[in-house]
């Protein structure tokens, strides 16, 4: 990960005068942000020498440049934050203001030493073709917060729970994966809880986390899924009202279930021409242990049973957009069918 080495240069004090904050992880782009609040300027200072500025909100990139010359007061640095730097994309979106680059291209060729500015750009890519993306990124400390896959995921959580003062097993680690899902908020909160609860024992077991891990609502779905394809038709309904209790949409939950069966589909699809699971979750962009459970329901299904489900589901989500057929009947009935369509 390399988004731990520019963490580690900040704690250290060790500035850019220019950060390129990019990526679609939200979470990463949050604590990226609080360490740089952290260690750039003390709290006595924030009200004098922090701001931030949305370019969404009718805020001009000029005058958050002017703001960015300005000298300190009674501090060593200001702290600036950019959000939604939308010119470095190829989005085309209706702004309330036109930004001029042309001031950020002159700042960035002679940065303000008291300044720390920081883009802070909450997007999977940026317009690589653009001149100022290219000189953004040239004369800037980019830190990539983008959506961690595969072993990174496991990396992340083992350096969290190390933080905690704690250790932690590696089936614990892919136990907590399966059950709280791969968002990042969500699993910084089940690793609080679980190191507070293991603090003064050797290491969080798989146990703990069946113990006291919350189940995602994608983990739900899947348990969903499980219950009703092996004849447990009451027990899946029992799950779905609980969830409806919840207060889950059921038209999200449909959502979820057309994924987890299009992935399933996949699967089935990838397995039957000698692709290994590693090799699937490469191909699909899909963390290991989504793929090992859609495998597991894969085999209880043909492919033509899957392309009726799949058809089925579509029909479903026609049924609730365009009727006014009760949206919690339409999925209770979608669950005591699906056996039929084995």
């Amino acid at each position: 990960m390399l988004i731990v080495k520019e963490w580690t240069a900040i704690k250290k004090q060790q500035f850019a005068p220019v950060y390129l904050v990019y990526g679609d992880e939200p979470f990463l782009i949050k604590e990226t942000k609080q360490l740089l609040l952290k260690h750039v300027i003390s709290e006595e200072e924030m009200d004098f020498n922090f701001s931030s500025h949305d370019l969404e909100d009718g805020v001009t990139l000029e005058q958050a440049m002017e703001e960015a010359e300005m000298v300190p007061f009674m501090g060593e640095r200001r702290l600036i934050f950019i959000h939604n730097p939308s010119f470095l994309t190829s989005e085309k979106k209706k702004e309330k203001v036109e930004h001029n680059v042309s001031s950020l291209e002159r700042y960035l060729a002679s940065p303000s030493p008291y300044t720390i500015l920081v883009f802070v750009a909450p997007y999977e890519k940026l317009d690589e073709r653009k001149k100022i993306t290219k000189l953004l990124k040239k004369n800037s400390n980019v830190i990539e917060a983008k959506k961690l896959k595969g072993n990174d995921i496991e990396t992340w959580i083992r350096q969290r729970v190390g933080k905690e003062g704690v250790q932690i097993e590696d089936q614990a680690i892919k136990k907590v994966i399966e059950l709280a899902g791969m968002n990042l908020f969500m699993l910084a909160s089940e690793i609080e809880k679980l190191a507070l609860y293991a603090l003064g024992t050797s290491a969080i077991t798989v146990e703990m986390v069946e113990q006291l891990t919350a189940r995602s609502i994608e983990q739900n779905v899947f348990e969903l899924i499980d219950r009703a394809v092996n004849n447990r038709i009451e027990e899946a309904l029992r799950l779905y009202y609980d969830l409806l209790k919840q207060k889950e949409e059921p038209l999200k939950i449909l959502a979820l279930l057309a994924g987890q069966f299009r992935l399933i589909y996949q699967v089935k699809s990838l397995t039957s021409k000698g692709y290994g699971q590693q090799q699937i979750a490469t191909q699909l962009k899909v963390h290991p242990f989504r793929i090992k459970l859609a495998a597991k329901h894969a085999q209880l299904f043909s492919d033509q049973h899957l392309a009726t489900i799949m058809l089925s589901l579509a029909e479903c989500d026609l049924e609730m957009k365009s009727s006014s057929f009760n949206k919690e009947m339409v999925i209770e009935l979608f669950l005591t069918r699906l056996l039929n369509q084995r």
